[in-house]
């Protein structure tokens, strides 16, 4: 049991001892703990003593001596948020140079670089910030052209920064990046107008250019109806070419057989022609009628045409 004794005492002090002493060693200012982005500014009577924006275990007496053991009774400590933060105004009213209601909507960074200014310069460093932002980006947008304003937002944002940012470094915070993402218009019956402009000038552009593939498509068609045209024309004047070299070749070798040849292709285009042929007697001396293909008599004045074969 008496081996026990001094655990048991142990035990106790580190549950409720240490816990204790160490909570009243913070009250009374012996240490700070600095979190990541933060900083602490300490005041004594009135007055700034300091600022530790070193994250970690810190010692105030390390950094202003005596006086920070006193800052509990009759000072503060403050504690400030250095760490980036981000906004963004929505629908700010401005009017293009055409006299059209435009909606600005800016997103923007903000940082603690001074948190004693921050403290003790503007009572409400958002709200002036946020001001300033707006008033800035009325002030820079107000009186331009609709096209510019629509287009040039990268220059438009930076001139907004630049407008911002020296007033902001007073207040104890740095302007970051600051973009425009938002111009739209507020008036929705210019919206609808503008609306079925686009839906028309789309129905247009699109008939344009169905109207332009059906062009290059009857193009394409007449370019090879011209080319297979050309191609049947050479063709057909090179069979006659063909035709006559193959009978003169004929008619070297062996006239019989050209004149069998002639007489054949006669007789072929007399039977694709539909004509009425009358055939006589070789011998025979008569006079026939030369008929009109319909077996009426043809020529003269009394009708009729004689002609004597022999």
């Amino acid at each position: 049991m008496d081996d026990l004794t001094p655990m048991v005492v142990g035990l106790v002090i580190g549950l409720f001892f240490v816990p204790l002493i160490t909570k009243l060693a913070r009250i009374f200012g012996l240490y700070a703990v600095v979190q990541e982005q933060e900083a602490q500014v300490f005041t004594l009577f009135g007055k700034v003593l300091g600022v530790i924006d070193e994250s970690g275990l810190r010692f105030p007496i390390s950094h202003f001596g005596v006086k920070s053991l006193l800052v509990p009774f009759f000072g503060k400590r403050y504690m400030v948020n250095t760490s980036l933060r981000q906004y963004y105004l929505r629908n700010l009213m401005v009017n293009s140079e055409e006299g059209t209601p435009m909606g600005v909507g800016i997103w923007y960074e903000m940082q603690v670089n001074d948190p004693v200014s921050y403290l003790f310069k503007n009572a409400n460093p958002e709200g002036s910030l946020q001001a300033n932002v707006s008033s800035s980006t009325i002030s820079t947008l107000s009186n331009l052209e609709m096209d510019k304003m629509l287009e040039d937002r990268h220059t438009l944002s930076h001139t907004v920064r630049e407008t911002v940012s020296p007033l902001s470094e007073k207040w104890g915070y740095r302007l970051g990046s600051a973009y425009i993402r938002k111009v739209a218009f507020t008036d929705r019956q210019m919206v609808d107008n503008i609306t079925e402009k686009v839906v028309k000038r789309l129905v247009q552009v699109t008939s344009a250019m169905k109207q332009d593939g059906e062009n290059r498509v009857g193009l394409i068609k007449s370019q090879t109806a011209y080319k297979v045209s050309q191609k049947m024309a050479e063709a057909a004047a090179t069979r006659p070419a063909v035709v006559g070299e193959a009978l003169n070749e004929i008619a070297r070798k062996d006239k019989e057989i050209l004149n069998a040849v002639m007489e054949v292709m006669e007789v072929d285009k007399l039977m694709a022609s539909n004509a009425v042929i009358d055939v006589v007697p070789k011998d025979s001396r008569v006079f026939i009628s030369v008929g009109d293909g319909n077996g009426a008599p043809s020529g003269g004045s009394s009708g009729r045409g004689d002609a004597l074969f022999g």
